[in-house]
């Protein structure tokens, strides 16, 4: 069965980003001049998952707000004649087909995902974090599908990051297919010290689940933080192979967890200097900026 349906989690604090994030949402900061999270839905889109559904907590409402019509705004922009700044504006509530459920009390990814069950109604199904920005020159999720299709399982996405740096993801233990992009996953620690992580290859942002994670995360007692980790569900179901066990496919492009305050400059600084409107005049600029330091 295609997968048509993606899950986006965006019920946290944002403590990080205070306080910025104080009154605004963190997947609402922007990157040049659109919020973290259009990126993500755009990324959705792209691999042909137009039924989102977003979970939210409170204070979220300028999410459903931005990807909502603005009547007033766009008459404005059409009677001006400002026809680019009007298709933007549209774009952004014409992406996708947009649901949202409330989390209620933040407890967890695990948590946060067992809210949509009843949305995906038994299917497969793409999880995007919100604050988590793969760049659009080299997504992910189709090669994520192609190998949820062969293999008829969970999927992970892995990426290899430093090994001082393994403490900040959850990291799996791993081996080889017969295919150089693609492992078995065998088991899984959430944030592990240097010296107790099974290699270097971190769990980041996107994720296809098989509906069997909502019976496995119902028995996940609460884990780091006191909270449900989605980390702790998928290692019981790579372990006991369940729904077909959990693989991983090995991202090696570009990703930005806006969640993270250099990670979040990074990204505007690369994005940006893509972009054919900006990048022959930041580029420069940058240059002589950087000699000068």
């Amino acid at each position: 069965m295609s997968i048509t349906k993606a899950v986006v989690p965006a019920a946290g604090l944002g403590t990080r980003f205070l306080p910025a994030t104080k009154a605004l949402p963190k997947e609402m900061l922007p990157v040049v001049d659109k919020p973290a999270i259009q990126y993500v839905l755009e990324e959705a889109v792209a691999a042909g998952l137009d039924d989102v559904l977003m979970v939210i907590g409170r204070n979220k409402f300028s999410i459903q707000d931005h990807f909502d019509a603005v009547p007033e705004l766009e008459a404005n922009l059409q009677k001006k004649g400002d026809q680019k700044r009007l298709d933007e504006v549209v774009e952004s509530s014409d992406l996708a087909d947009i649901f949202y459920v409330r989390q209620g009390e933040p407890r967890g990814l695990g948590h946060a995902v067992s809210k949509a069950k009843s949305h995906v109604e038994g299917e497969a199904f793409a999880v995007l974090l919100g604050d988590d920005l793969i760049d659009e020159s080299n997504y992910v999720l189709p090669d994520m599908i192609k190998a949820h299709e062969k293999h008829g399982a969970t999927i992970l996405a892995l990426m290899e990051v430093p090994i001082d740096h393994i403490h900040l993801y959850g990291a799996a233990a791993v081996e080889k297919t017969d295919d150089p992009n693609i492992v078995k996953v065998t088991g899984l620690i959430e944030k592990p010290a240097a010296k107790d992580a099974p290699s270097n290859l971190a769990v980041i942002g996107r994720y296809i689940l098989q509906p069997n994670v909502f019976s496995v995360l119902e028995e996940t007692p609460p884990g780091k933080g006191g909270e449900i980790q989605l980390t702790d569900a998928l290692q019981k179901m790579a372990v006991e192979n369940i729904a077909g066990g959990v693989y991983g496919v090995i991202f090696r492009g570009r990703r930005y967890d806006t969640g993270d305050k250099l990670d979040y400059i990074k990204a505007i600084l690369q994005i940006a200097v893509d972009r054919p409107d900006l990048g022959p005049d930041l580029t420069p600029w940058l240059k002589k900026f950087t000699a000068e330091l």
